[in-house]
């Protein structure tokens, strides 16, 4: 299957369960005694773009693949989780060692995440974590004390993360509300001290592996993701002549009016020739059915992260987006191919009424640094 097939409204059928992999044995080994293996980076991933970023870091940081230990804590929805099984395939391609661990749903549970991962997690030289808001993540680290940490980009909230780190408040999604439920109250003192796990301490390393602008707290170190991995495994890609428009899920978010959404689309599509729509692996099937017959355009769920799709190509000489993760990442996974990237600002009229009181300001920001950091251009609807 093509990594960029169109959407239909029913979706495919999950693939088949990953096999869970041992670890590669130590070269010293012995079928009487085997040694003790050496310590190994651990990853805890929740989606495509985890991984991708931790094979990054491993290939740029970490000794190779082959160190590292892939913790797979799968999201419910078939789309996140279709998309994260073929990147659990590449990474065990790359000799990383793979483990899937229900933790959602009635698959599996949060106690016996636990107990099945504290050996690893106690032995773990380093964990990388994809993504620092995650209460499964968070319990995760409370619980074991990691000596080094290194947090992997999950998009922008890499930025919010290290904002909130330097400014000292509570670690909290941007697209979330300022009230906080009874849950989010309850498990406030699990989110403290993940905190404290994930800020740079005497006894705690703390590195930020990144492609975005960020502002690290004293005591962190930033690492470049230069995308070298993906660079080097996929493209050139071949260059068509038309414009493709990378979707957002700020709808699903309860940021941006729905209505105002497709109006916006059909906006950018007349205005910059696009032919193809990149779906983000949230966006509802009713709003992508709706998109593509409103506005003709092909409506496309990629397989993979749009980072690794674009350099296999084929791609637009012109990729459109709105405020998001890839105004930064693909400049970088696409350097010398041709390509021109252009950011289109979100209106504060799209905004629905309801929308985080962060929401406006955070979206300008990653707009206006994509602009500074890599001199795209800046687009209206």
């Amino acid at each position: 299957m093509h990594p960029t097939d169109p959407v239909h409204p029913t979706l495919a059928a999950e693939p088949p369960e990953p096999p869970q992999l041992p670890g590669p044995p130590s070269p010293h080994s012995s079928p009487s005694r085997p040694s003790r293996p050496s310590r190994r980076n651990v990853a805890l991933v929740e989606s495509p773009v985890q991984v991708l970023n931790a094979l990054e870091w491993a290939c740029a940081r970490g000794g190779g693949p082959g160190r590292l230990t892939v913790v797979v804590l799968p999201p419910t929805d078939p789309m996140s989780r279709g998309q994260l099984r073929r990147m659990a395939g590449i990474a065990r391609d790359e000799d990383a060692t793979v483990r899937w661990q229900e933790a959602r749903g009635p698959r599996g549970g949060l106690p016996r995440t636990l107990r099945d991962l504290a050996p690893l997690l106690r032995d773990a030289d380093r964990v990388l974590v994809g993504d620092p808001f995650s209460r499964h993540a968070q319990l995760l680290l409370g619980l074991f004390r990691p000596r080094r940490v290194t947090v992997v980009d999950d998009g922008t909230a890499t930025m919010e993360y290290a904002a909130q780190l330097v400014s000292g408040e509570r670690l909290a999604r941007w697209d979330r509300g300022g009230v906080r439920s009874p849950r989010e109250l309850a498990l406030a003192p699990v989110g403290a001290l993940a905190r404290r796990r994930l800020s740079p301490g005497r006894r705690r390393a703390l590195e930020i592996f990144s492609a975005l602008p960020v502002q690290a707290p004293d005591g962190a170190e930033v690492s470049r993701n230069t995308f070298a991995w993906t660079r080097a495994r996929y493209g050139p890609p071949r260059i068509t002549g038309g414009a493709d428009l990378v979707g957002t899920s700020l709808v699903e978010t309860g940021v941006v009016d729905p209505d105002r959404y497709v109006d916006a689309v059909a906006a950018l599509a007349a205005a910059h020739g696009v032919t193809r729509y990149f779906a983000h692996r949230r966006e509802d099937v009713t709003k992508l059915h709706r998109i593509a017959t409103t506005t003709g355009l092909e409506v496309v769920r990629p397989e993979l992260p749009l980072e690794m799709t674009a350099r296999r190509g084929p791609i637009g000489r012109t990729v459109v987006s709105f405020p998001s993760t890839v105004v930064h990442t693909l400049p970088t996974a696409l350097a010398g191919s041709g390509v021109t990237i252009t950011v289109c600002d979100v209106a504060p009229e799209w905004l629905r009424a309801g929308a985080p009181p962060r929401a406006r300001g955070f979206l300008a920001a990653v707009a206006e640094t994509a602009r500074t950091a890599h001199g795209l251009t800046l687009t209206g609807a």
